[in-house]
């Protein structure tokens, strides 16, 4: 479905402006006819519409969205299961994401807001794995920073709980999330806990500080066995200005052990309060 001129209407929202397209859906801005409130509506693309597996991962995404009120999570607020038109509306929250901003060249931004966007980012999946789910898909593209440098989390449609007592030792997933960025425990389909979530903030990290993820290779399947096998180099190495302890944290987050990572993002926190990020502040210089 694309609208025209703002005139489509569904179920009392008029979609106002497209946001962006996915692989299986859109986002749009629309305006609550009762009450004149912007919101962002996610929409299956019609082709998609009544495609199970797409519609499960749509509607658990909103469930998840909706367990989790965190002033650093996006806030889901409902939920449609047409069949022709399945949808969730969400806060809207005006903003790139950190993917967009880094493909913008927008490095003096984040480099002057990382402290900030970094401590909100852990402290929205501090309170996701308390509550018992783990995001599995951490990166640039799933965090929102509006101007101010407020961050939301978005997209749950791969989250999962965290396994309990015994089920944790029965308990295997299929291997899902985005290959610059996954755990080897998630690679191999183990059972997960917070600690997941903590390697990849800690690969999105690394990206954010020297504009490259920390492993890049010829293939998936060889990507994938570099965040089993291989030692990432220090982010120094890239980018000079980053300093000695936060390089350190950085590849302690990445350990390939989970054991080896901080426990979880509590301590992460308690980390990057006392730690410099950068040896010396970032300039506009950095602008490109």
């Amino acid at each position: 479905m694309q609208p025209t001129g703002g005139s489509e209407i569904i179920d009392g929202y008029r979609l106002r402006s497209h946001l962006m397209t996915g692989q299986t859906s859109q986002v749009f801005e629309v305006v609550e006819l009762t009450s004149n409130r912007h919101f962002a509506m996610k929409m299956l693309l019609s082709e998609k519409a009544r495609d199970e597996e797409h519609r499960r991962q749509l509607f658990h995404e909103a469930m998840v969205g909706k367990l989790l009120s965190h002033p650093n999570i996006i806030r889901i607020m409902k939920v449609s299961r047409s069949q022709t038109t399945p949808y969730f509306v969400m806060e809207f929250f005006p903003s790139g994401s950190l993917r967009t901003r880094l493909l913008q060249k927008e490095t003096s931004f984040v480099h002057e807001r990382l402290e900030g966007i970094l401590k909100q980012t852990a402290t929205g999946l501090a309170f996701m794995n308390a509550s018992g789910w783990v995001h599995r898909d951490v990166k640039p593209d799933n965090i929102l920073v509006n101007a101010a440098g407020d961050v939301k989390l978005i997209d749950f449609a791969i989250a999962c709980r965290i396994p309990r007592g015994f089920a944790k030792w029965f308990h295997k997933k299929k291997s899902a999330g985005t290959r610059s960025y996954m755990s080897p425990e998630q690679i191999r389909g183990l059972p997960l806990d917070g600690r997941a979530d903590i390697y990849s903030f800690g690969a999105t990290c690394y990206e954010l500080v020297t504009g490259r993820p920390p492993f890049r290779a010829q293939s998936a399947r060889e990507l994938l066995e570099k965040h089993i096998m291989e030692k990432p180099l220090s982010p120094v190495q890239f980018n000079s200005n980053v300093a000695d302890d936060f390089g350190t944290l950085v590849l302690q987050m990445l350990a390939k052990k989970k054991e080896g990572r901080p426990k979880d993002f509590h301590e992460v926190l308690m980390a990057l309060r006392s730690v410099r990020l950068f040896k010396n502040p970032p300039t506009p210089s950095e602008k490109k």
